[in-house]
């Protein structure tokens, strides 16, 4: 007999994978379509209700297989409409997703790791350590769990996901196929029919996995940098020193170069008072993206308890991006939003045990400009 642990989740396979799965049973594929509906557009989690499948496939069903997303534990909505939700997985760990709403774009910022390794200087998540990837049923959870939180929707082509960001918790190439199962879910028009434009994944910069990505998807792409030479970015992303920056853009090239469109790339860079925050910083970084067709987004860092680091003043940012501007950058400065329930950029660290015990181990530092 198939105990719930033997189940298999659903909610986390792509059409080509539930198909398989139905062959498997003995069934016709197109059994893969109708239930990609019921899970996913209709956000339906009970075979019995699914009332075009027969009774004797809902009844196997059942027995070998269950359609469950991740336990919402916290659901908080901040004075600009920032919603922040920590969802508890089977671990009993928990991730953070949040939804910005902007007008009739909602962006949702997705978590793919339960902590990270990476350990960025700047970011919450990182001081907390590792536990563990996420399955694809988890990743793609959390857009359920948004998408759920507004049904029914009072017009039918009224959504609150329109765009999908991988940057909550982890890194994303460091959990490789389940997050790409995850986000051909999001582009499948049966399941939430996001643009491939509108689903972005940001990487630190793992150069074997972006290549390899690169051959298997065309989600659009953002780069974490946060700073413009070796030296700093040293400081800041450790994995620089695996694969430095000179490595990283040749890597985004090879990536542009494949898309099917001309897309940009997004380039992330955290601005921190003192640390990279100087007019030096700015013209490096323009002469070092003079050939990368890219947008650059300066975020304001949010501080969070573990860092002694700086949010810059305003003038310092609109310095920074003016003299990206003069060299004819387009550059955009992050709003931040969400702070109020700690949902902010660099701010996500969701509640689970650190295998690395970096969080005991950790001491804050200052750091002078380069």
């Amino acid at each position: 007999m198939t105990t719930p642990e033997d189940k298999v989740n659903l909610l986390g396979m792509p059409r080509a994978k539930l198909e398989s799965f139905f062959e498997s049973l003995g069934e016709k594929k197109f059994r893969a379509r109708q239930l990609l509906l019921w899970m996913h557009h209709r956000g339906v989690d009970d075979f019995d209700q699914m009332t075009d499948v027969s009774k004797k496939l809902r009844q196997k069903l059942k027995e070998v297989a269950e359609i469950r997303g991740p336990e919402v534990v916290y659901d908080e909505t901040s004075k600009d409409g920032t919603r922040k939700w920590v969802m508890r997985m089977d671990s009993g760990n928990s991730v953070e997703t949040v939804l910005i709403p902007d007008g009739q774009r909602g962006t949702l910022c997705v978590s793919s790791q339960i902590g990270c390794s990476l350990d960025c200087t700047f970011c919450s998540t990182g001081k907390r350590g590792f536990n563990r990837n996420l399955t694809a049923a988890e990743i793609i959870g959390q857009v359920w769990v948004a998408r759920r939180a507004y049904m029914p929707f009072e017009d039918p082509t009224d959504r609150p996901v329109t765009n999908v960001v991988m940057m909550g918790m982890g890194e994303p190439l460091l959990n490789f196929e389940n997050v790409v199962d995850a986000m051909n879910l999001m582009m499948e028009d049966l399941a939430y029919g996001i643009s491939k434009r509108r689903v972005t994944l940001s990487t630190s910069g793992v150069i074997p996995k972006l290549d390899r990505l690169g051959e298997v998807s065309d989600v659009s792409l953002a780069i974490s940098l946060h700073a413009p030479n070796d030296e700093l970015r040293n400081e800041l992303v450790p994995l620089n020193k695996k694969y430095p920056i000179a490595d990283l853009l040749a890597a985004t090239r090879r990536y542009l170069d494949r898309l099917p469109d001309r897309r940009k790339v997004t380039i992330e860079y955290t601005v921190i008072e003192g640390v990279n925050d100087q007019p030096e910083h700015a013209r490096q970084l323009s002469r070092l993206l003079k050939d990368i067709p890219c947008k650059i987004n300066l975020i304001p860092f949010n501080p969070f308890p573990e860092s002694d680091f700086r949010r810059p003043e305003a003038s310092a940012t609109r310095r920074f991006q003016s003299i990206l501007h003069e060299d004819g950058h387009i550059t955009t400065v992050r709003t931040t939003r969400g702070d109020d329930i700690d949902a902010a950029c660099g701010q996500l660290v969701g509640q689970f045990e650190d295998r690395t015990r970096r969080s005991e181990r950790y001491i804050p530092v200052h750091h002078v400009a380069s």
